[in-house]
């Protein structure tokens, strides 16, 4: 196994827990002081493209022999002359080939399309206590910047207030509340997408959403996601809501209704109850079938009104990755998320997460090979979003370029995360009648957030820019939360501009395959990317043989 470094000198980070490929730790708690390169670009932004202490230092890179195959063995491209896709207006001088012109604005879709500011999305945010919590914060921040972001499964059937009878919701309080913080805050750019798994179904999650809402929500059906190949899970420590959510239909574990269950509880040995999701398609066993009943379901939902869905599918085998890209092709869906092994979750088994599934490069570059089949015949190929264990900027370029021209996005979950835990502890301490209110962990300031100020405004290098965006008279409502997602999208935006300049590639759109290469021959073979001094060699021939 790869063993990530904890620390980075040149960027003054350090990491609490062991870190994942993205950078992530891989335990992130919400009650974090500090300091991995997420959390600290969530105050400081930009700032953090750059090493520290200009002036007194100087850094040279620690990362150009990489081993074994992961997102971090590619390499990313570089011209000394040209320019692509300039935005309309610009010439291609040296004045307006500058990495702020570059434009990072995309857009998916089959016939309707969906715009976004950056092309990023967030995970699902589902029925964990830790989505529920900081929804103010990713919603508002991902509005405001202009991304989409997902709500996960079984957001209504784990919801207390919610009232479901005879298979039909009445109430939905919790679901209200997520869609309706984001839209508050929707400007055009991006979407609120509502996820669909057995329960949910069951439940007339779709049906009411699109009663209440109509054309505002996406919806999403969903075969699996990378962190695991089971249903979604959450934990509880009552045995009340064990009860509850066993009650309305879930799978408890262990049974909560069982007598030496309730004693074994009472009693300490037993302290909390898992609730798990069930598994889709069990009734058929063939891919023809799986593929019929795939079609009808497409087929009720937009014959309920929805013009806009989705499939979200896992790290299954490269036959569920044929099937999700051809059917969701053939069904003209809007946005197929490929989520490889590698990528987190709010509660997943530990080693189920270590050993089930295919990692992530290795999926996404199959994806690709099995899009360009069916590009060759003539089909449109649905549009890609990538996602498990991206982090960072040279992970949205790398993921755009590998499955380039069919990715879109690049979907984006633990990480996007991290600014609206980081946001929350601050405001309870500057907010402290709002503690409680945003789930705020300090009762004071650490040293690694008060060394760069005591304010709001020292301490979030977005806070006038959100400002700015919003006024003055409404930043009291911003959650800080919010500010620091914006924060850190700034700096991501900031990353990839400085890439496609350097790439000369002034567009999302002209982003491609030949912008990465290999660093090893192991991850060329199971990439299709070419080796570094493949790349350009017989070019480069040529030039010396004139």
């Amino acid at each position: 196994m790869i063993q990530w470094p904890k620390s980075n000198d040149a960027l003054g980070t350090i990491n609490r827990g062991n870190p994942a490929e993205s950078g992530v730790c891989t335990l992130c708690r919400a009650d974090c002081q500090g300091k991995c390169e997420t959390w600290l670009t969530s105050l400081r932004g930009r700032k953090l493209l750059y090493p520290r202490d200009f002036g007194s230092t100087t850094a040279g890179s620690a990362n150009t022999c990489q081993v074994g195959v992961s997102y971090n063995s590619l390499r990313i491209e570089g011209y000394n002359y040209g320019a692509q896709g300039l935005p309309n207006g610009l010439s291609n001088s040296a004045d307006d080939c500058i990495f702020p012109n570059v434009s990072l604005a995309t857009s998916f879709g089959n016939e309707i399309k969906t715009n976004c500011r950056l092309p990023i999305m967030t995970g699902a945010l589902g029925s964990t206590f830790i989505a529920a919590k900081y929804w103010d914060s990713f919603a508002t921040g991902a509005a405001l910047v202009g991304f989409p972001i997902v709500i996960g499964e079984n957001v209504v059937g784990i919801d207390k207030a919610a009232i479901i009878e005879n298979g039909k919701i009445i109430k939905a309080p919790e679901l209200e509340r997520r869609i309706e913080t984001y839209l508050r805050y929707y400007e055009g750019y991006g979407a609120i997408i509502v996820q669909l798994n057995v329960e949910d179904t069951r439940n007339g999650v779709a049906e009411y959403v699109i009663e209440k809402y109509g054309d505002k929500v996406m919806i999403e059906l969903k075969w699996g996601q990378g962190a695991k190949d089971i249903g979604g899970e959450i934990q509880v420590t009552s045995l009340d809501y064990a009860l509850f959510l066993k009650n309305r239909g879930y799978v408890v574990d262990p049974d909560p209704t069982k007598p030496e269950v309730q004693a074994a509880f009472n009693g300490g040995a037993i302290q909390s109850f898992a609730r798990h999701s069930r598994l889709g398609y069990t009734n058929i066993s063939s891919v023809g079938q799986v593929q019929q009943e795939f079609m009808d379901n497409v087929a009720y939902l937009r014959s309920i009104g929805y013009k806009k869905i989705s499939l979200k599918t896992g790290s299954y085998g490269m036959e569920a990755l044929a099937m999700s890209i051809k059917f969701a092709s053939e069904a003209k869906l809007d946005l197929l998320t490929i989520d490889g092994s590698g990528g987190g979750t709010g509660m997943s088994p530990w080693n189920m997460m270590e050993h089930w599934g295919v990692p992530s490069i290795l999926l996404h570059s199959k994806a690709h090979e099995y899009a360009t089949i069916l590009a060759a015949k003539g089909k449109k190929v649905v549009d890609f979003a990538l996602a498990g264990g991206l982090a960072r900027e040279d992970h949205i370029f790398k993921a755009l370029a590998l499955g380039a021209p069919f990715t879109k996005l690049v979907c984006m979950g633990r990480a996007l995360m991290i600014p609206a835990f980081l946001g929350a502890n601050v405001e309870g301490v500057l907010r402290p009648e709002r503690k409680e209110t945003v789930c705020g962990h300090w009762d004071k300031l650490p040293q690694t957030v008060a060394e760069l100020g005591i304010t709001a405004e020292e301490i979030f290098a977005g806070y006038y820019d959100v400002q700015a965006k919003v006024g003055n008279d409404a930043m009291k409502d911003i959650p800080y939360g919010a500010i620091a997602v914006w924060t850190l999208a700034d700096k991501l935006a900031a990353g990839l501009q400085q890439f496609m300049a350097g790439v000369r590639k002034f567009a999302v759109s002209e982003i491609c395959r030949g912008d990465i290469f290999a660093s090893n021959r192991e991850t060329a073979a199971d990439t299709g990317i070419p080796f570094i001094t493949d790349v350009q060699d017989e070019s480069a021939k040529r030039i010396l043989s004139h």
